[in-house]
């Protein structure tokens, strides 16, 4: 056997034992986040609120006591998380909110959200539904065709 063919046997070699070692690896991470949403499922509340503002900010920005930041991941201290201020009765709170209603969260209007902890899991309108907002996103072919029009327009006016 030549050496490619051993370099290559023990390339696919150490790909299968990766590939091996992410499945059980997945296994084991996905088993610990069905916990972990059991979990928040068992602690959440309904509560109604009044949403200040929203942002995605770091941990540390965010305002929150020390004990939340201690209790954090070092991962999680340092990456954008999406931000609520909201006002719980007389107390305006901070509180985290699950990545996946971030964009349906309207600002300043009471909503009746489930919030286990800080974390908001889900938000419903509390006088009538949320109106949706889907970003429009332009394709390559649309934002061309723009391009095109505006320079045939400059071209049209200077002559």
């Amino acid at each position: 056997m030549s050496k490619v063919t051993i370099i290559l046997l023990v390339l696919l070699a150490l790909l299968i034992i990766g590939a091996i070692a992410l499945y059980f690896l997945g296994k084991r991470l996905q088993k610990k986040q069905e916990e972990q949403q059991s979990q928040i499922a068992a602690a959440s509340r309904s509560v109604s609120m009044l949403i200040i503002d929203k942002k995605k900010m770091k941990l540390k920005d965010a305002g929150f006591p020390p004990a939340v930041l201690e209790q954090t991941p070092k991962m999680m201290r340092r990456s954008k998380l999406p931000i609520v201020k909201a006002k719980l009765g007389p107390k305006i709170t901070t509180l985290i909110c699950d990545a996946e209603i971030f964009d349906s969260i309207p600002v300043k209007k009471e909503v009746k959200a489930t919030v286990s902890g800080l974390y908001i899991t889900s938000v419903r309108g509390l006088h009538g539904p949320i109106a949706k907002k889907e970003p429009v996103k332009k394709g390559f072919r649309a934002k061309l065709k723009r391009k095109y029009n505006e320079l045939n327009g400059k071209l049209k006016e200077s002559k």
